[in-house]
């Protein structure tokens, strides 16, 4: 009997919890103070917050701040960060330095991932040439991509404030090198827009075996609306996990249940006025229109088999060069921001794989011939003009082999280096032949044309046709932005 009547009691507490003002002023953490700081910060449902579009607006081009050079991206990110003094960046005076004791000042002050003690200096792991009609120099370990340097622009210079791999690919693809920012993808979907109302307008493709350091937060929304985050695609099995009916439920049926689920949807919507609520709703509808769009899109069986040589290319298989691929067809359809991640470009040297005189070379051969593939059939099919192609990793390495732990190890490789790392541009109104930047004799310091990962976003924004500056979003009250408080257009590069 006291039972019944405590489960009585505590019923109706629950229900003045959850019904009357006392009660919930009550349990705040901060009462009333917390509420009235939230007013003054704009923490209410009457705050200048943009509300997420329904799906028709979301799928419909938005307009730019200005003419854009480029309509589209492709953004090729390596994971791992690639050597430049093995692929970009040839200093013929390291050479002479290789074995010799790293000298003091390169050592005091500075912060390294797993460098200890006084390493050696290490010389470049391969050979150079001068290549194509502008004589950018390239690596031998880039057979394929010294046929397309004229096509592409070369900097040299990039720097970045983050030498652990996760924080630095956040600061790259997201503008802070902390969680809940949305990424650049996101960026430039929430501000132009989709020209495809059947595929996302942000599209991403992973191979190597792994995703990024950092996570699937690389291409997440952030605190924008989820419709624009990710959505990331396999080249091997479904196109897109769950996309695809469950057993036993055919096309009619799974229409009629979202719509029944929509149904739900919008009188949440309206009762409660979530902006999310109408995510959900345009990403049901999405999901329904992407079953017949994604496959089509992610079959690459249909291509000539000349198409499948130039780019080295295994239907079925998950791989960099059918990602590349997949990429061209998919910026075809219309998708407004194609991401490819490869992982495994972090050569420590601490195991024959990660060793920049066999381990590298072998990483660089297939992606060599598929990026170079990419950049060709782009302008083969008069896309490359208005596409923008950028490729790099997240910061460099080091002129020094790394000695792990104070030991030299069988195996030649380098640790993290924020001074100076490369990034090329292809298309989408940038300069072709040109290289940008130089660094100092052992490629330490950049000495000329420095650019910031925040110039590089400013950059990549300006060529799609956006101010950095005055492209914001309004949360947790104050106006956000892809470069933060920083970054500027680096115009040396654009045609």
């Amino acid at each position: 009997m006291s039972r019944r009547i405590d489960l009585t009691n505590e019923y109706q507490y629950r229900e003045m919890q959850s019904r009357t003002r006392r009660h919930f002023i009550k349990q705040c953490t901060t009462g009333l103070g917390g509420i009235a700081l939230g007013g003054l910060l704009g923490c209410n449902r009457n705050a200048p917050v943009d509300p997420v579009p329904d799906l028709e607006s979301y799928i419909r081009k938005q307009v730019p701040h200005f003419a854009p050079s480029a309509k589209r991206i492709i953004y090729l990110h390596m994971a791992g960060a690639p050597s430049q003094l093995e692929l970009f960046d040839y200093k013929p005076e390291l050479a002479k330095l290789d074995g010799k004791d790293c000298p003091q000042s390169l050592l005091e002050g500075k912060k390294f991932a797993f460098i200890q003690g006084v390493p050696k200096m290490l010389g470049p792991q391969a050979a150079f040439s001068p290549r194509g009609n502008s004589g950018m120099v390239v690596s031998d370990n880039l057979p394929h991509f010294s046929s397309v340097v004229d096509d592409v622009t070369l900097i040299k210079t990039m720097h970045t404030d983050q030498f652990n791999h996760a924080p630095a690919q956040l600061l790259l693809q997201t503008g802070s090198p902390r969680l809940g920012r949305p990424s650049m993808g996101s960026w430039v979907t929430y501000g132009l827009g989709s020209e495809n109302e059947d595929l996302p307008g942000f599209m991403v493709l992973v191979s190597g075996g792994n995703t990024p350091d950092a996570g699937k937060s690389v291409w997440g929304s952030g605190f924008l609306p989820s419709v624009y985050q990710g959505v990331q695609c396999r080249s091997e099995g479904d196109p897109v996990l769950f996309v695809s009916n469950p057993s036993g439920i055919n096309g009619s049926l799974r229409k009629q249940t979202i719509d029944a689920i929509n149904d739900i949807n919008e009188k949440e919507y309206k009762e409660f006025g979530d902006p999310e609520t109408l995510t959900r709703i345009s990403q049901y509808e999405m999901a329904y229109r992407m079953q017949t769009s994604v496959p089509e899109v992610m079959d690459i069986n249909d291509e000539p088999d000349y198409i499948h040589e130039m780019y080295g290319t295994e239907p079925g298989k998950t791989s960099f060069a059918n990602n590349c691929l997949l990429a061209r067809r998919l910026v075809e359809k219309g998708v407004r921001f194609v991401q490819l991640f490869d992982w495994g470009w972090d050569m420590h040297g601490v195991a024959e794989r990660e060793a920049l005189d066999t381990g590298l070379p072998i990483k660089c051969k297939p992606i060599d011939k598929a990026m170079t593939a990419l950049v060709k059939d782009l302008k083969q099919r008069g896309l490359l003009d208005d596409t923008l192609v950028v490729w790099g990793g997240e910061f460099g390495r080091t002129p020094m082999q790394e000695n792990r732990g104070g030991k030299e190890w069988p195996y030649k490789g380098r640790d993290h280096h924020t001074e100076a790392f490369p990034v090329w541009m292809a298309g989408g109104g940038v300069k072709g032949g040109f290289t940008l930047g130089e660094t100092d004799e052992i490629g330490y310091y950049g000495i000329k044309d420095k650019v910031h990962v925040h110039d590089l976003q400013a950059t990549i924004m300006h060529l799609m046709g956006m101010d950095h500056e005055k492209f914001t979003y309004f949360a947790q009250g104050r106006d956000f932005r892809l470069t933060d408080v920083s970054g500027k257009v680096v115009s040396k590069v654009i045609a």
